[in-house]
Formats: structure tokens, C-alpha cells, sequence
């Protein structure tokens, strides 16, 4: 079975979420992190996996769901996070964020028998989830992370290393208010979208 990783930042105010800000403050910034990050890790820990790995900046804090193990982020860029991060997996695992909360079990169930990679893009250019047979760090290390090719420069360094790659559905990662909205509408049921709901409705008092 695959090792399903979580990379992650504690949703501490101003340290998370700062394009929400405005129209959102910090503190609702954060929250809004939190029930991302919660509706994450109830859906990685909902399916079937060898070991459920938060990888995180920060400390646990009452959101952490049971089973899962703690790793502490490397320093570095994002690249040479992402790269530790697959370095410490023994077997086929696959990494998503936290920014993805409308992510479901159907969508991390995936089967490496007749590939090599997972590639989920994001709509923003970037990707939110991958997923390596055999985990190589190389393959992350020095790709510029954060920029609008990003993705494409990810997917190609598999592609250039001889990987057959299979593409999972894009996503769209909650990084800006209009993010927030379409994530919550594509995932109404979820506490990110309860949560956005209440601080909007707080919001017009």
C-alpha cells in the first residue's frame, strides 16, 4: 500500500492564508486554514494507506485527527521540503497540501501497477498533488516552486527522468477570496465551506 503524505503549515494567524486578507482578517484567514486543513486530513485518513503522514510546519493542535504520523518540515525552499518529504518514505507514496479541501478518497486511491507517477494539477499553474512509485528527492529539488509554470516544470522533470505519468484531475487550490467560494460551492458539505458561510455571515451583522 502507498504512504499518503500531508504537507502542511499550523493555522497560526498571519503566517497562513494571506491573500484572503483583506477582505478576511488574520484570525479568519487562519480559520479558514483550519477547516481546509481539517476537511484534509479527514479525507487522507479516510483512505486506505500503508501510513498517513502529516508533514508539518508548526506544532499539532486539536485539529489532528488520530493515526496519523508527525514529521517536522525540513528548512529550505518549498522544493527542498517536498523532496525531504519523500525522502523519508520507504514504498510508492503520494504528497497533496492542505489547500485543497474539496479532495476526496476516490481521487488519493491511486495504484502505481502500471505507472510510475501521479501528476494533479492545479488550476493555478502549480499542482496539488504527486505521487512517485520509487520516491527520488531529485526529482523536486531546484524546480521553482509558487510561480504560474511551476506545474509544468514539475510534470516535465518526471516526463525528462523517463517516469510514465498518469495525470489526476486538476484542482483548484484556496489561495485568494474568489478561491474560497468556487472551492466551497464545488464542496458544500465540507467544514471549509460551513466555516466560509459563517464568517461571511458574521461579516453583514
Amino acid at each position: 500500500m502507498n504512504t499518503l503524505l500531508v504537507i502542511a503549515k499550523e493555522p497560526v494567524p498571519g503566517r497562513v492564508k494571506t491573500r484572503l486578507t483583506p477582505p478576511f482578517t488574520p484570525r479568519e484567514a487562519a480559520l479558514l486554514a483550519e477547516a481546509s486543513l481539517v476537511d484534509t486530513l479527514r479525507t487522507v485518513a479516510a483512505t486506505p494507506a500503508a501510513r498517513h503522514v502529516l508533514v508539518l510546519d508548526g506544532t499539532p493542535g486539536s485539529w489532528l485527527p488520530p493515526g496519523f504520523d508527525v514529521v517536522p518540515q525540513c528548512a529550505g525552499g518549498l522544493d527542498e521540503r517536498l523532496a525531504a518529504a519523500f525522502a523519508g518514505c520507504e514504498g510508492p507514496a503520494l504528497l497533496i497540501g492542505m489547500d485543497t479541501p474539496q479532495v476526496t478518497p476516490e481521487l488519493l486511491t491511486v495504484d502505481f501497477a502500471d505507472c510510475d507517477a501521479y501528476f494533479g494539477p492545479a488550476e493555478d499553474g502549480g499542482f496539488w498533488a504527486l505521487g512517485l512509485a520509487s520516491p527520488d528527492p531529485e526529482l523536486l529539488r531546484g524546480v521553482p516552486m509558487s510561480t504560474p509554470h511551476t506545474g509544468a516544470v514539475q510534470r516535465a522533470r518526471l516526463t525528462a527522468a523517463g517516469l510514465r505519468v498518469r495525470d489526476l484531475p486538476a484542482l483548484r487550490d484556496v489561495d485568494t477570496p474568489a478561491d474560497a467560494q468556487a472551492v466551497a460551492t464545488a464542496a458544500p458539505h465540507s467544514r471549509f465551506a460551513t466555516e466560509l458561510t459563517r464568517l461571511r455571515a458574521m461579516s453583514h451583522r
